[in-house]
């Protein structure tokens, strides 16, 4: 049977989610250098997903009338439908701190997939975000809901709540983690790898993913989401630099702060690692 005119071929879906300010943006811009990938920034794909499941569910009196068959068919639909523009990419990889919290809803959809979760040393990772708050003394984020009166220590409680930024998705990738879909089909992707040996690290994500080599240019990557950033009050937050490689820096964070959130690293452990997650 031939394929109609505006039909795509059989592609295949990647999802990428883990920590906040751990190379999620920067593992996108790499892969976007391969003319057979499209990735990007987070995306409102997962929500979109969200509020769809809910709307099939008992929240809907009509939902007795919507099958489970039905739900499947329909939440893999609106993955592929979302991306049906994106003409030529053999794979996508959409981002969000939510896949993390939907492994068994993923493996339902497309068995046997394949979720990236980025991670990096959680002291690290908010103390990122608190440098990002002080670049901007005159404005206030979103992150924060625009809130004008805090200090380093409730903008650090607010990110570590099970609900804030950084609280969900720590919660979420140990979930992911620990869960029993973990083994086969999480890879968790340092930081510190990514940035202090890329090459290494990109070969790790390709072996995992199946997907054919390709030469990527670490010395001159792209991706800015300057609009996006400056929505929620936080420019910079999706900036990538130009070539990647580590830069040692110190702490912006008090030290009584750092140190509580230094130990948190939980897939350094291998006792940890009870599934056998690959980790680079």
């Amino acid at each position: 049977m031939p394929i109609a005119p505006d039909a795509h071929p059989a592609r295949s879906f990647h999802f990428i989610s883990g920590l906040p300010r751990s190379g999620s943006t920067l593992l996108a811009a790499i892969l976007n250098q391969n003319p057979r990938f499209r990735a990007g920034m987070t995306s409102p794909l997962a929500d979109i997903m969200g509020v769809v499941m809910a709307e099939a569910s008992s929240k809907n009196d009509f939902s007795f009338d919507v099958s489970d068959e039905q739900r499947v068919s329909l939440l893999r639909g609106l993955v592929e439908n979302f991306y049906s523009p994106q003409a030529g990419a053999e794979a996508v990889f959409d981002t969000s701190r939510l896949w993390c919290s939907r492994m068994q809803l993923l493996d339902t959809l497309f068995p046997g997939v394949r979720v990236i979760a980025c991670v990096r040393q959680l002291a690290w990772v908010l103390d990122s975000m608190e440098r990002l708050v002080r670049r901007q003394p005159v404005s206030v984020s979103k992150v924060f809901r625009f809130d004008t009166n805090t200090t380093v220590y409730s903008r650090i409680e607010a990110l570590t709540d099970p609900r804030g930024m950084v609280g969900f998705a720590y919660q979420a990738t140990k979930d992911a983690f620990y869960g029993p879909h973990a083994q086969d089909h999480l890879l968790l992707l340092t930081y510190e790898s990514l940035v202090r040996d890329p090459a290494a690290a990109m070969r790790a994500v390709y072996r995992f993913l199946g997907e054919p080599w390709f030469e990527h240019d670490f010395d001159h990557i792209e991706y800015h989401a300057d609009e996006f950033d400056a929505r929620v009050g936080m420019p910079g937050l999706h900036s990538v630099r130009p070539k990647v490689e580590a830069v040692e820096r110190q702490p912006v964070l008090p030290r009584e702060i750092f140190g509580r959130f230094a130990n948190e690293a939980f897939w350094l452990d291998p006792k940890n690692n009870v599934n056998q997650v690959p980790i680079v």
